[in-house]
């Protein structure tokens, strides 16, 4: 490369729980700079988690964000004039922020009243396994399994 590696920029922890992930959760979360309903959000949703399983709304999410966190995922490189789908491994700061970005996302297409109740909703379902986030990581698990033989054209 050309230029040197960008600085990591360091995030303050949430003020509720003073969780560093949590704080990067937020900062996905937010839309057009509003931080203070971004937290309202994801405090809101961790209290409906909290609500409806009986453990801490936290550790529900911690459990979640794991179970939503890909390992692998597919990038697409041409080699004489074929593309190929090859399976890669992904770094871990990459993992955290797709698992966060799956679970938003597909929280934001869920049905329900309010963001704090589809990201709650998608929360709990990530937590066992289940849910359109962490059928998202299965299919790209699957999808890498099944161009594993394409793995030796990594660059």
């Amino acid at each position: 490369m050309r230029k040197s590696v960008a600085k990591k920029h360091k995030l303050l922890p949430d003020p509720k729980y003073g969780d560093d992930m949590l704080m990067k959760f937020v900062n996905n979360i937010m839309v057009q700079g509003k931080k203070s309903t971004a937290f309202h959000i994801v405090y809101n949703a961790l209290g409906i988690v909290e609500e409806k399983t009986g453990e801490s709304g936290l550790e529900v999410w911690r459990k979640a964000l794991a179970n939503v966190t890909p390992a692998v995922e597919v990038k697409s490189r041409r080699v004489g004039g074929a593309t190929f789908q090859i399976p890669t491994e992904i770094l871990p700061s990459r993992r955290t922020s797709l698992g966060m970005k799956w679970l938003i996302s597909y929280s934001r297409k869920r049905s329900g009243k309010s963001m704090a109740e589809k990201l709650a909703a998608e929360i709990m379902a990530a937590a066992n396994n289940e849910g359109s986030a962490y059928k998202k990581k299965e299919d790209t698990h699957k999808m890498a399994e099944a161009n594993k033989a394409f793995s030796h054209f990594r660059a």
